[in-house]
């Protein structure tokens, strides 16, 4: 065997076992950490090359950098594009110095072997999508699930303590009306009066979360909705001393929706980025149209939500708040209003600090 063709040959074996190597570290990568993958497929394909104690093996996708071998200055190299669903999300680039190397010395079978590993990394980064889309729709099902049991038990709850609170209410006041003179027991009935009816508008909140209180569904313009709101609210901002913007991009953005209950949306809303954002810090809210829906957006600058709270969020007497300050049936009532004009309420943490709460609300 000539020297030639046993030089290939090496070549060749490199190159299989690297093909290997990386088909290895696919099977067995782990979602979580995906840079520990892309690492050895690097390192596996740096030593796959006809120079590898002189080449620098680069890949870059999804916000991912992973780099092995040299890094000199001034390069020739040779690249492939990462490409998930079609689209190109990054690449592998291959380098040399440029002062002792040439882009012809790179063979071709290795800008073939590079477009082979690009390719197995795209198919790893689709799985991997394709894997976290599953998991969060599962996720939205299970919780969506929950809330629904939940506001089933809530609606039953209510209905059967619906009554008896109205009973006390009336024979209290009943009550009253026969001991007006006697001031320490019309006090006394005061405090049951006052105490029953917090506890019928604490009733129905939680008809909200069940969606069964009756709508009156018209078609309205949510602009004047907002700026009524951002108004009455002011005095809460300064009293706070929180700052507070307003975006909107269309000076009409209608929708059918019960009146009422979109003020109620925006107060709570409202409410709860105040509470929760320091002085002088900033609550913006967003409101904008697609085609089909409305998208309103609130964002605060607070300590934003552990992951216990994002999962507990919209579900009712969960709160974060000190028991004299909330109920936690506030953002429970905007979801079962927002459920029940057919749209979806998300909540997230920002970026940087703070929490975003992002309603969907169709058109018709």
């Amino acid at each position: 065997m000539s020297k030639v063709t046993d030089k290939a040959l090496k070549e060749r074996i490199k190159e299989l076992t690297c093909l290997y190597e990386v088909s290895s570290s696919i099977s067995n990568a782990d979602p979580e950490h995906i840079e520990a993958t892309l690492e050895a497929i690097a390192k596996s394909l740096q030593k796959a090359f006809l120079y590898p104690k002189k080449i620098g093996i680069r890949i870059l996708v999804n916000r991912l950098e992973i780099h092995t071998g040299t890094d000199p200055e001034d390069v020739v190299s040779i690249q492939s594009e990462i490409k998930i669903f079609n689209v190109v999300k990054g690449h592998i680039v291959c380098s040399l110095n440029a002062d002792s190397f040439q882009v012809d010395d790179f063979l071709n079978e290795e800008q073939l072997l590079l477009d082979n590993v690009a390719l197995k990394v795209g198919d790893l980064l689709e799985r991997i999508e394709i894997q976290n889309s599953e998991a969060a729709l599962k996720k939205r099902m299970e919780h969506a699930d929950r809330l629904g049991i939940l506001g089933e038990i809530t609606a039953g709850i209510a209905h059967e303590l619906n009554t008896p609170l109205a009973n006390i209410l009336g024979f209290a006041e009943l009550l009253k009306s026969d001991f007006e003179d006697d001031k320490k027991i019309s006090g006394d009935l005061n405090k049951i009066i006052d105490n029953a009816i917090f506890s019928r508008e604490v009733l129905k909140k939680l008809m909200f979360f069940a969606c069964e209180m009756p709508q009156e569904m018209k078609r309205v313009n949510l602009v004047p909705i907002i700026k009524s709101a951002i108004d009455l609210l002011d005095a809460s901002f300064r009293k706070e001393q929180v700052k507070y913007v307003v975006k909107i991009e269309d000076e009409t953005l209608w929708l059918k929706a019960d009146p009422i209950q979109l003020t109620q949306i925006i107060f709570n809303l409202l409410m709860n980025a105040i509470y929760f954002s320091p002085k002088d810090g900033l609550v913006t809210m967003e409101a904008l149209q697609t085609e089909t829906d409305i998208i309103l957006k609130i964002l605060d600058e607070g300590s934003g939500f552990t992951p216990e709270a994002l999962e507990k969020v919209f579900q009712p007497f969960f709160t974060t708040k000190p028991m004299e300050d909330g109920s936690g049936l506030g953002l429970s009532v905007v979801h079962g209003i927002v459920a029940s004009h057919k749209g979806i309420i998300k909540a997230e943490n920002r970026t940087r600090k703070g929490a975003i709460f992002t309603i969907t609300l169709p058109k018709n």
